[in-house]
């Protein structure tokens, strides 16, 4: 049995998907059916459940699973010890983040890592901050960047840094020549917001409710970029981290007033499967980004034994 298949099997067990473990592995629906019969005749056993509706291993089905969590786990960790011995740091980063991470806060310490390391090949992806723990859960990635990080099983979160959350209007805006304003100030003004299962939208929601306000937004977006323009157009107001309207300020399409509230900070995470194998180049993207004694903490973690297979649902 090869460690593809191995890694095939495990991707299906993580997902409960045949066609998100082909997708992971770059292969068809029909060849992880074939692998995952192959392995039953292989072993004369039957590890998938067919009498359920829903993905269920059988009891022999566990035990070869966790047997290959062990197996893959120590083959990526011989692999991160022979790419440590190497002198040159290479190899793929696969990077899944939300829209204004990557937009606004990735650019520049990738410029700088890939000019330190230029044989590493960092791919990547926006997507919604829901799908990026997936994304980690489901080792399709190697890497996370989210906002209001929550803990979940099987992820590691690991602090990345603190943007500063402010409101932004059109120049014209009356509260544009403030230098502050009230969340009651703000609760008067047309609104444009983020759709409501984006973790800053809820966020914002909560400064609200603190107050016991309410916005009604007149209209709600699911990216930052969309919410600029809207409020470049002077469609209403927004509530945005200051980091992703540097480039509308410096040429004056928006104006921005800092909030008077309590909770204006926005912390940003950097996420990884708990019990994986950072290889080299992980490491050092870690340790970059976050410009602490994180990278090497990050490193004693990736000896730990790998979890047992969430629950995650297809």
């Amino acid at each position: 049995m090869h460690i593809e298949n191995l890694k095939v099997f495990s991707d299906l067990v993580n997902t409960e998907s045949f066609s998100k473990a082909a997708k992971l592995n770059g292969i068809t629906q029909s060849a992880v059916s074939q692998q995952l019969r192959a392995m039953e005749r292989h072993y004369n056993i039957l590890i998938v459940d067919r009498s359920q509706k829903q993905f269920r291993l059988t009891a022999e089905g566990r035990r070869l699973y966790d047997a290959s969590r062990e197996i893959l786990r120590i083959a990526e960790k011989l692999d991160s010890e022979l790419q440590e011995m190497k002198s040159v740091v290479s190899g793929p980063i696969n990077l899944s983040t939300i829209y204004s991470i990557g937009l606004h806060e990735l650019p520049t310490y990738v410029k700088r890592f890939l000019q330190e390391y230029p044989s590493v090949n960092l791919r990547v992806e926006y997507r919604r901050s829901n799908h990026v723990y997936e994304d980690i859960l489901h080792n399709s990635f190697d890497i996370g960047l989210v906002a209001f990080p929550v803990k979940m099983k099987g992820v590691e979160v690991v602090p990345f840094r603190e943007d500063v959350l402010v409101l932004i209007c059109h120049p014209g805006n009356p509260l544009a020549s403030k230098k502050s304003v009230s969340l009651g100030e703000i609760a008067r003004e047309k609104f444009v917001g983020f759709d409501a299962d984006i973790p800053t939208r809820k966020a914002i929601d909560a400064m609200f409710r603190e107050k016991r306000l309410e916005l009604d937004p007149v209209m709600e977006f699911d990216n930052i970029e969309t919410v600029k323009r809207a409020v470049e157009i002077d469609a209403g107001v927004a509530i945005v981290p200051r980091a992703t309207v540097e480039h509308e300020l410096a040429r004056r399409a928006l104006a921005a007033v800092e909030i008077e509230a309590r909770d204006r900070k926005r912390p940003l995470a950097i996420l990884y499967r708990k019990g994986r194998v950072l290889t080299p180049a992980m490491e050092k993207f870690i340790g970059m980004l976050t410009e602490s004694e994180t990278g090497k903490a990050a490193k004693k973690k990736k000896t730990k034994k790998a979890p047992a297979a969430p629950a995650v649902t297809a």
